[in-house]
């Protein structure tokens, strides 16, 4: 089961992976740093053309570079193949119009990065056991 993670920033990008690894979640991870590469991923496009993933789920931030998250989550959810994926907006933004947005397109949770390496790798335990152990995904024969 793969967790994709949509993260530009270095240091957020190592401090979830630690986070995960801290929490035993041993998923593989795929890090796309741009909302073009992860719509690539996910679609099988790009410098991933024939070779998409269908993560367990996903983990995106929402100020990116190239397309940003809110645009992502659009063309996610307008897709018969992924438009079930759950999406886990993960994002140090704690604008309102953000969450209203997010939700309104489709997000299945908005979590706000704490800045706190402890409160973060708490927020991570929490997402992993909730995401990748409790929750029942979709069929398959709905997505790919």
């Amino acid at each position: 089961m793969v967790i994709l993670l949509v993260e530009d920033n270095p240091d957020d990008e190592a401090l979830t992976l630690r986070a995960l690894k801290k929490n035993n979640i041993t998923n593989e991870v795929v890090v796309a740093r741009d909302g073009a590469e992860a719509l690539d991923f996910l679609f099988g496009t790009g410098k991933q053309a024939g070779h998409p993933i269908t993560p367990q789920v996903i983990l995106l931030d929402l100020k990116l570079p190239k397309i940003d998250g809110l645009e992502v989550l659009r063309r996610v959810r307008s897709d018969a193949r992924t438009k079930l994926l759950p999406v886990v907006i993960l994002t140090s933004s704690n604008e309102e119009r953000d969450r209203l947005q997010g939700y309104d397109i489709g997000a299945n949770s908005y979590v706000r990065k704490p800045v706190d390496f402890v409160q973060f790798t708490e927020a991570v335990r929490q997402l992993g056991l909730y995401w990748l152990l409790l929750n029942e995904k979709p069929p398959y024969a709905v997505m790919r």
